[in-house]
C-alpha cells in the first residue's frame, strides 16, 4: 500500500497504515505545485527584506529581533538544535511515525513556505524505516509540538538520534549514510515549519481512537458473557429500551449486546425466574449506557482529529495573496480536550468491568457460581489476585482521568502564556486504553471461567467462541496455575482481531 500525500490532506486510516502497517508514502504533483507556490511567496519576501516573524526574526520571546540575510539559514538551523531537547525514554515507534506524516500533510497543504525537497526528506526517512529518538518529555502542546518535531528535523539534518531495530540509540549520521540519503541544509522559514504544529498529538489521538473503537466493541462483548455467566437478563438491552433515550452510542451497545446473549441455554434456564430476571446491578444493567457514552465521546473526538486532519497549525501561514501571518492554529486545546475526554470515557468503562468481575467472584452475587471462580475454593484462591490487580489498574485509570489541559504553565518569558499540555493529555490517553485492554482481559478471563462452570448449560455462540479460544490458554476450571503468563495471553485475545471475528461469523456485525 502507498500513501499518496494530497494538498487536501490524508484520512485517519493513512496514518494508521503509515504507522502500524509500513505502508509506503508518496507526495502527489499537486502538493508538489502548491509547496513551490508558497515558497515563492518567501523567496519574494527574502528579497524584498521584509520582517516577518520566523523568517527574518528570531522566535518566541526573541520576535522582535531582526536577523541579518546572511544568518537567517544559521537561525533555522540553530532553532532545530535548541528546540530538540526533550529528555527521557524514546516515544514508540508508531507515534513517531504517525507524526512525520502528519508533518508532511501539513507541509503539503501549501502554506508552508518550504521547498518540495523538505517534505520528501520526511517521505524518505518513512520509506526507509529511520524512525527519530524522540524523547517523552518536552512538549507543552503549546506551539505545537515543537520539541518532538525537532528531534524528526534534527535527523534530516543529520544529527541527533534514530531508534535502532534492538531500541538502543544510533547516530542520525551513521543511518541515514546505511540508507543512502544525506543530510539536508534548511533555508528560510523552513526549520520553523518542520516543527510548529500539533502533529505529535494528533497522531497520539488517531491511534488512540482507532484503538478505543475496538475497545469498546469488546467491552460490550466481556460485558454480556458477565452478564451471561451470572445469569443476567437480556431484557435491559432490547430496542425499545434505548429508542426512548435515542443517545446513538448507547444504543450501539444495547444491540451488541442484545444480539450477543441471544440463543443461550443459560439464558433460557432462568427467562421466567422472578429471582434472576427482574433487575440486575447496575454493573450489569447500565452497561451500555456507560459504555454509550464512551462511543458518543469517542465520536466527538473523531470529529475533532477529523478536522485537524484538514487544518494548518503552522505559524506563520503562507497565503496564496502573498501574506504572511501569525496565527494562534498551532494551540492543542481542540486536540487536549479531546484526549481528557477519551481518557475520562476509557476510565470508566475499565472501572464498570471490574465491578462485573468483583460480581462473578463473590459468592453472595454471583449466583451459585463458587469462590472466586475455584471449584476448589480454600487450598485454591482462584481468579481472587486477577481482582486486585484490575482494582488496582482502576485506580491508577482514575489518577490519569485528571485533565491535563486544565494545568497549563506559561513559558518562553511570558510570551507563551498559556499552553494546551495536548502532548501530555494524549500521552496519559494511551496509557489508559492500554490499562484497558488489561481490565477487560481479566473480565474476560473471569467471565468465560463462569461460563464454564455453568456446563452442562450452553452459552451462546459469543460465549461458546470465548470459551473455545481461552480454554487452550486459561485451561478448565480446577487447581490454581501461575495466572500472570495467562492474563498476557488473554490481553492478546482482546486487542486482537480474532475473537471479534469468529463472534461476529455467528452473530453478524457488531458495532
Amino acid at each position: 500500500m502507498t500513501v499518496i500525500v494530497e494538498p487536501t490532506g490524508i484520512a485517519p486510516g493513512d496514518v494508521a497504515a503509515v504507522a502500524r502497517a509500513d505502508a509506503r508514502v508518496a507526495i502527489s504533483d499537486a502538493a508538489i505545485a502548491a509547496m513551490q507556490a508558497s515558497r515563492a511567496i518567501v523567496d519574494d519576501i527574502e528579497r524584498d527584506g521584509r520582517p516577518v516573524y520566523g523568517v527574518s526574526t528570531g522566535f518566541g520571546a526573541l520576535a522582535n529581533t531582526f536577523i541579518a540575510p546572511e544568518r537567517r539559514a544559521e537561525l533555522q538551523h540553530a532553532l532545530i538544535r535548541s528546540h530538540a531537547s526533550g529528555i527521557g525514554a524514546p516515544m514508540p515507534r508508531e507515534v513517531v511515525r504517525a507524526m512525520m506524516l502528519l508533518r508532511v500533510r501539513s507541509l503539503a497543504l501549501g502554506h508552508s513556505g518550504v521547498r518540495p525537497l523538505i517534505a520528501q526528506a520526511l517521505v524518505d526517512l518513512l520509506n526507509h524505516d529511520i524512525t527519530p529518538w524522540v524523547p517523552e518529555h518536552g512538549s507543552l502542546g503549546a506551539s505545537g509540538d515543537l520539541a518532538p518535531l525537532a528531534h524528526c528535523a534534527l535527523v534530516l539534518m543529520g544529527e541527533g538520534w534514530v531508534l535502532g531495530k534492538d531500541g538502543a540509540r544510533v547516530a542520525a549520521e551513521d543511518a541515514l549514510h546505511a540508507a543512502g540519503l544525506a543530510p539536508i541544509a534548511l533555508s528560510s522559514k523552513e526549520g520553523l515549519a518542520l516543527i510548529n504544529g500539533t502533529d505529535g498529538m494528533l497522531a497520539m489521538l488517531l491511534l488512540a481512537c482507532d484503538d478505543f473503537g475496538h475497545l469498546c466493541t469488546m467491552a460490550d462483548v466481556t460485558a454480556s458473557l458477565s452478564i451471561e455467566a451470572m445469569l443476567g437478563t437480556d431484557r435491559p438491552f432490547h430496542p425499545s429500551i434505548h429508542e426512548i433515550r435515542p443517545h446513538p452510542g448507547q444504543g450501539a451497545s444495547a444491540a451488541n449486546m442484545y444480539r450477543l446473549l441471544q440463543n443461550s441455554s443459560i439464558m433460557d434456564s432462568h427467562r421466567d425466574d422472578m429471582a434472576h430476571a427482574v433487575q440486575d446491578a447496575y454493573s450489569m444493567r447500565c452497561a451500555p449506557q456507560v459504555a454509550g457514552a464512551a462511543r458518543d465521546t469517542l465520536e466527538f473526538a473523531r470529529t475533532v482529529a477529523a478536522r485537524e486532519l484538514v487544518s494548518l497549525a503552522d505559524n506563520p501561514v503562507v497565503l496564496p495573496d502573498g501574506r504572511v501571518e501569525s496565527t494562534g492554529n498551532f494551540h492543542g486545546a481542540p486536540l487536549g480536550f479531546a484526549a481528557d475526554f477519551l481518557a475520562i470515557a476509557a476510565a470508566e468503562i475499565g472501572s464498570i468491568s471490574e465491578r462485573r468481575v468483583d460480581r462473578l467472584l463473590d459468592v453472595c452475587r454471583s449466583r451459585d457460581l463458587p469462590p472466586f471462580l475455584s471449584p476448589d475454593a480454600g487450598v485454591n484462591s482462584g481468579l481472587m489476585i486477577a481482582q486486585y490487580t484490575a482494582a488496582g489498574i482502576v485506580a491508577e485509570n482514575r489518577r490519569l482521568a485528571s485533565p491535563a489541559s486544565v494545568d497549563s504553565i506559561p513559558t518562553s518569558g511570558m510570551q507563551e502564556d498559556h499552553v494546551s499540555m495536548g502532548w501530555a493529555a494524549a500521552k496519559k490517553l494511551r496509557t489508559v486504553l492500554d490499562n484497558l485492554t488489561s481490565l477487560l482481559a481479566v473480565e474476560l478471563l473471569a467471565a468465560v471461567r463462569g461460563l464454564q462452570l455453568r456446563a452442562p448449560l450452553t452459552p451462546s455462540p459469543a460465549g461458546q467462541a470465548a470459551v473455545a479460544m481461552l480454554t487452550p490458554i486459561a485451561g478448565e476450571p480446577g487447581p490454581d496455575v501461575f495466572l500472570a503468563p495467562v492474563l498476557e495471553q488473554v490481553r492478546a485475545v482482546i486487542s486482537g482481531p480474532d475473537l471479534r471475528t469468529t463472534i461476529e461469523s455467528q452473530t453478524g456485525p457488531l458495532a
